[in-house]
């Protein structure tokens, strides 16, 4: 079981996170300033094109009141002539949009003003704004092409960007799962600038400090405890061997045996935890040594060895059998005391699988794994005790894998692969 591996959910990289809000915040602003340019330069057309029809409109009208004439771009009462200013006001200039396009010509801007009184005519002037629009629609190109180099420009320094991030906060990841895999020297170090990355960073630290200072003193304490129980326990088991044979005498040797029992757990944990361990190897045969090791305990379980077609096989593996048979040991009577025969131990290559037939594992023990000091019985609370606990600290020491589980069809069952 290695309660590490669920701390690395799938998830997409912050880098291609953060370079897709800066391509889209890129986008929107290039959209913006192109909307808005757009919108100013066609104001700003048409009110050139206002203005030239009106000042084009005064001079038509004095040319045409001294001379008679008319000058280039003036007609009277021409056709195209919007309705809005077929009957202006005597002596008043106005003009008028006109959205047509015929040819190369429009939209445009009329401009008209009547000569004389009621009944005469009505002197125009239309400014032609295509040119005008033309180099609205360049402009656009131009802003357009502009935003895509911009884009093309900010996307990869944005990446750049985004990866430097990415891998300070990925370093602070993996020490952080470092320190929950149990690695309390994993540290983050030192990290570039002085902003919120490199405040988590320190406060990871500081926590892994914390935590490995409380427990250490726990493990010190632990270890220590279980030293100091082991020759008081040493001598009340001598003293209950003087006692006179009879149910007291039974009562107390068993309850001085599971005392000792005890100590020894408190301290094979101890030398665990601190990485005392080192396993001693020599290759034997897998199925025998599993078949010993269900024998001691004097339990009822069926013991199958079989090779990968199901067929009797000796399968050899290179490792300690002193922790081997602990490690069965602890996981058989696991079996017996909180579930429910038959309890069957199948050997398979270098797979080791120990199955009841009982409630199965809680949900938090699969979740979080065995914790000290409780076990299944409904009596001591919820979850496993120590047998759990070293199966597993002594599974790490021999490099295998140790996996909790529940059958589909009921029941407990835990996978030993040794390494091959």
């Amino acid at each position: 079981m290695r309660p590490g591996n669920r701390l690395r959910p799938a998830r997409a990289s912050l880098r291609w996170k953060i370079a897709g809000l800066a391509a889209a915040t890129a986008c929107l602003v290039a959209a913006a300033v192109g909307v808005l340019v757009h919108v100013w330069t066609a104001r700003d057309v048409r009110d050139q094109a206002r203005a030239q029809a009106l000042n084009s409109l005064y001079a038509a009208v004095d040319v045409y009141r001294r001379t008679g004439a008319l000058t280039d771009g003036a007609e009277l009462d021409p056709a195209e002539l919007p309705a809005e200013l077929r009957h202006p006001a005597d002596g008043d200039r106005h003009a008028a949009y006109d959205g047509r396009v015929e040819g190369n010509l429009g939209p445009s801007v009329w401009a008209a003003q009547r000569i004389g009184g009621p009944g005469s005519r009505v002197l125009a002037v239309q400014i032609n704004m295509g040119p005008g629009l033309s180099t609205l629609r360049r402009l656009d190109v131009s802003m357009a092409v502009a935003s895509l180099l911009a884009l093309a420009a900010a996307v990869p320094l944005a990446v750049y960007g985004a990866g430097l991030l990415g891998r300070r906060l990925r370093r602070v990841s993996e020490t952080a799962a470092r320190i929950s895999a149990g690695d309390l020297d994993a540290r983050t170090g030192p990290t570039k600038g002085s902003d919120e990355v490199a405040d988590i960073a320190a406060t990871v630290d500081l926590m892994a400090d914390s935590l490995g200072r409380r427990l250490r003193t726990e493990r010190r304490f632990t270890a220590d405890v279980a030293h100091e129980l082991r020759t008081p326990v040493g001598g009340l088991l001598a003293a209950a061997d003087l006692l006179p044979p009879g149910e007291t005498e039974d009562l107390l040797r068993g309850r001085v045996r599971d005392l000792r029992g005890l100590v020894e757990d408190l301290l094979e944990i101890s030398r665990l935890d601190a990485g005392a361990e080192q396993p001693v190897r020599a290759r034997v045969p897998l199925g025998a040594v599993v078949s010993e090791a269900v024998t001691r305990t004097g339990l009822d379980t069926e013991v199958t060895v079989a090779d990968a077609a199901g067929e009797e096989a000796a399968q050899t593996v290179e490792t300690d059998p002193r922790r081997l048979e602990r490690i069965v040991s602890n996981l058989v009577v696991n079996a017996h005391r909180h579930g429910s025969t038959p309890v069957r131990v199948t050997v398979e290559g270098p797979t080791v699988v120990v199955r009841d037939h009982g409630s199965g594992f809680p949900a938090d023990l699969l979740l979080d794994g065995p914790r000290r000091f409780h076990t299944g019985a409904a009596e001591r609370g919820s979850g496993h005790g120590l047998g759990l606990t070293i199966a597993l600290g002594q599974a790490r020491v021999l490099g295998a894998e140790l996996r909790l589980a529940n059958a589909p069809d009921g029941g407990a069952v835990a996978t030993l692969r040794l390494p091959a």
